[in-house]
């Protein structure tokens, strides 16, 4: 269930799952897979706080324009939101312009913001549930 912020009217829950699962098709994205360092990580942090995460790495890393090193800016491990940014193609502008229609040389509005964030909750929640069943 996703609690982490309001979605827009433009934005809904099927869009997100609609776009985990044609992100699930890609071989490369299909890949990514939350390891016990992360899930630890997310227990003792809990959600409020990977949310919030997530906020600040969408808003400083890939919200401007043109983000600094571009391409490069989203370490492939480290942190539970920087695996679900590639896991999501959220980790670039490239990869957001291909996989989700947002274009590069224009800041995100608010709505993509909530958008991305979303997503990458969507998808570490998914991971924390597919654990359990």
């Amino acid at each position: 269930m996703i609690r982490w912020s309001v979605v827009s009217l433009s934005i809904t829950h099927r869009n997100i799952r609609q776009q985990l699962a044609a992100l699930q098709r890609s071989g490369f994205r299909s890949k990514f897979r939350l390891k016990t360092v992360d899930r630890t990580y997310i227990a003792q942090k809990g959600m409020d706080t990977i949310a919030d995460h997530a906020r600040q790495f969408v808003d400083t890393r890939v919200a401007d324009a043109f983000p600094k090193n571009d391409g490069r800016q989203t370490p492939m491990r480290g942190h539970p939101v920087f695996i679900a940014q590639h896991a999501t193609a959220t980790c670039c502008r490239k990869c957001m312009q291909k996989w989700h229609g947002i274009k590069k040389g224009r800041a995100l509005n608010e709505t993509e913001r909530t958008f991305v964030r979303d997503l990458i909750m969507a998808w570490i929640e998914r991971q924390l549930n597919d654990a359990f069943s």
